[in-house]
C-alpha cells in the first residue's frame, strides 16, 4: 500500500490523480489483478470522470455546490455539513481493474480526489489487489 500526500488549494475541487496511481503500477511492477484508491476523510472523496475537458470537473462542482449549498441552516456545529453530504454522494473509493500493467480506464476517464473542504493537506491510500 502507498499513502499519497496532496494539499489542495480550494473549498471545493476535484484533482487529477490519475498519475500518482499509474506510477504506483510501475514502481510495484503490477500486470493484473485492481487496484483500489480509498480517501480517509469524511470531507473528502474518489471519483472517476472525464479527464480530457477540465469543464467537466468545472461543470460537477458547480452543480454539487448548487445542490448542496455551503450554507443551508444545517445541524452539525463545525460548519462543513456540505461537505460531509458531498462526500456520501461521491464516495471514499474506486476500484479499477488492472490489465497487462494498465489501468483500465475509458478513453476519456481520469481519477479524482474530491476535496469539498479546503484547503487542506490531505492523504488518500492506493492498494493492488494482484490477481
Amino acid at each position: 500500500m502507498k499513502i499519497v500526500n496532496i494539499r489542495t488549494q480550494s473549498r471545493v475541487e476535484m484533482k487529477n490523480i490519475t498519475s500518482h496511481v499509474r506510477n504506483f503500477l510501475r514502481e510495484k511492477n503490477i500486470k493484473d489483478g485492481a487496484i483500489i484508491i480509498y480517501s480517509p476523510h469524511t470531507t473528502a472523496g474518489i471519483t472517476i470522470n472525464e479527464a480530457a475537458d477540465p469543464d467537466v470537473i468545472k461543470d460537477m462542482t458547480k452543480e454539487l455546490n448548487k445542490i448542496i449549498p455551503f450554507e443551508d441552516q444545517y445541524a452539525h456545529i463545525e460548519g462543513n455539513s456540505a461537505a460531509h453530504i458531498k462526500t456520501s454522494l461521491i464516495g471514499p473509493s474506486v476500484i479499477v481493474p488492472v490489465t497487462s500493467g494498465q489501468l483500465t480506464l475509458g478513453t476519456w476517464q481520469g481519477i479524482f480526489f474530491c476535496e469539498f473542504d479546503g484547503p487542506r493537506n490531505r492523504q488518500f491510500y492506493i492498494k493492488a489487489l494482484q490477481g
